[in-house]
């Protein structure tokens, strides 16, 4: 369900989707999104959808919350962003394809966020999935999570957010490009992207060098090339020149006692290189 007539239009700087023009342009007869839902408010979409793949709804589903109440990050941290200022979606898959694959799914999302706004800003990615503005802001985040065989994948874009309501390392897609950013076309765009990329990633049963995804995910990403300080699971942090990310989507990072291969953990860009345009 989407917001009901005057509702739409409390703030007329964030008016509601239209729920029905989204349903129309995503579901098609052959496409991956068999069912678009939008709702007024929700604690997460990512909690809703695991439940939903617990009692076993099929791939395909995507849920969008106007406002999200409960959102959750990586490493547990909360996401939060006004009543229509944004973009807060989670799709429901079931890949075929190797479970030591799977990891890959959300630099596939960040890759798919990326390219479609190619169009609205430069935006890069700093691993394994933040997408960035230009500024080195933080524009988005993702959150992908296991659940009952399937795989949920949450996508935060802040849009029409201000800088008042965002914390200092965070911005909008609006501020990005100095005016307002409709959030349908940003949403279609995305949808469409994302479907893409999975269905070739799929095809290939996962693999990440013969899909392209490797390459491409490298043409975005900042991280590979920067000095960078990593703050690993246990609270230690780790020095030194993200040299690359390996076949198994771990950073790999150089220091003086040598090379890391780190699957998981939060990088700070301390000389962040920019990717080519």
């Amino acid at each position: 369900m989407g917001d009901s007539g005057s509702a739409r239009y409390r703030d007329l700087d964030r008016p509601g989707l239209d729920a029905v023009s989204l349903v129309t342009a995503l579901q098609r007869g052959d496409g991956l999104w068999r069912s678009v839902e939008v709702v007024d408010e929700i604690g997460s979409t990512n909690a809703a959808l695991a439940a939903r793949a617990a009692d076993g709804e099929a791939e395909g589903l995507v849920l969008v919350a106007e406002h999200q109440v409960s959102g959750r990050g990586r490493l547990d941290r909360t996401w939060t962003s006004p009543p229509r200022a944004g973009v807060t979606v989670s799709v429901l898959l079931r890949p075929d394809v190797p479970v030591a694959r799977r990891g890959w799914l959300s630099m596939l999302t960040g890759v798919a966020l990326a390219e479609s706004l190619a169009d609205t800003t430069r935006s890069s990615l700093k691993w394994p999935n933040d997408l960035l503005a230009p500024d080195g802001r933080k524009l988005a985040g993702i959150l992908a999570e296991v659940a009952d065989g399937a795989v949920v994948v949450g996508v935060g874009l802040n849009v029409s957010t201000r800088a008042d309501e965002l914390p200092d390392t965070g911005t909008s897609l609006a501020l990005a490009v100095g005016g307002p950013v409709d959030r349908g076309p940003v949403l279609l765009g995305y949808l469409r992207a994302l479907e893409a990329r999975y269905r070739r990633w799929v095809e290939h049963a996962g693999d990440p060098v013969s899909s392209g995804l490797a390459t491409d995910y490298l043409a975005w990403c900042s991280t590979v090339g920067a000095d960078v300080t990593v703050t690993l699971p246990d609270g230690s942090l780790l020095d030194g020149v993200a040299e690359a990310v390996d076949w198994d989507g771990r950073l790999v990072v150089r220091t003086p006692e040598g090379r890391y291969e780190l699957a998981a953990g939060d990088v700070r860009h301390v000389r962040r290189r920019t990717p080519p345009s």
